[in-house]
């Protein structure tokens, strides 16, 4: 499960900017999608509940952990084995093959490499017959789709997409939306996405409106 609690950030520039978030509660398995235009900060709340960014207030809870009372190295462990991340625009080694980018996110959790799970995340996202070529050989929605591979290949207990649907015409929106769904209830993990993208909504009952 994740719980937020009176989460706010501020950014400081040219000009200081404070967010102010909604509290969040999704028992064990449930999913939820965050919904506001550009500039609402959802990316912004994204990195917090990750803990990427560290609030000016409140806390981000996993299970019985307070994500920001840990220390960095206790973070990047913990984050490394119970989160996964989607992002908008993804991270890969270009010169690595999509297989080998999946190994290295598994050495990343620290978890024990399990083929089987390996194998059945490339049949499920139709990567198989391209999984031994360079990232940089791949088309943008093979891209995308690895990228949902490594944020779920460690099945974590949290998967935080942003903006996965964005540039996505209607019918691929449908099949990200359902893979997302679908690796969330084989991982047993909450969803949660973040997006401006109305056609989303009817996938979620659990919305958030910044």
């Amino acid at each position: 499960m994740i719980r937020t609690t009176s989460l706010r950030f501020t950014y400081q520039n040219t000009k200081t900017h404070t967010f102010c978030f909604p509290d969040l509660d999704l028992s064990f398995e449930q999913n939820a999608l965050i919904l506001g235009p550009s500039g609402v900060g959802k990316t912004t709340l994204l990195h917090l509940m990750a803990g990427l960014l560290i609030p000016k207030k409140g806390n981000v809870f996993i299970g019985n952990t307070c994500v920001h009372q840990l220390t960095r190295n206790q973070l990047n462990n913990f984050r490394g084995k119970n989160i996964g991340i989607i992002f908008q625009r993804a991270y890969f080694i270009k010169s690595l093959t999509l297989l080998e980018n999946m190994k290295i996110r598994e050495k990343l959790s620290k978890k024990t490499t399990d083929q089987d799970r390996r194998r059945q995340l490339l049949e499920q996202l139709e990567l198989t017959e391209v999984r031994n070529k360079k990232v940089h050989e791949l088309s943008e929605g093979q891209r995308q789709r690895l990228s949902i591979a490594l944020g779920v290949i460690h099945k974590p207990k949290v998967i935080l997409a942003d903006e996965p649907t964005s540039n996505l015409d209607d019918k691929n929106c449908e099949k990200v939306i359902s893979l997302l769904k679908k690796e969330a209830q084989i991982c047993k993990s909450n969803l949660i996405i973040i997006t401006h993208d109305q056609r989303v909504k009817s996938h979620f009952n659990k919305h958030i409106i910044l």
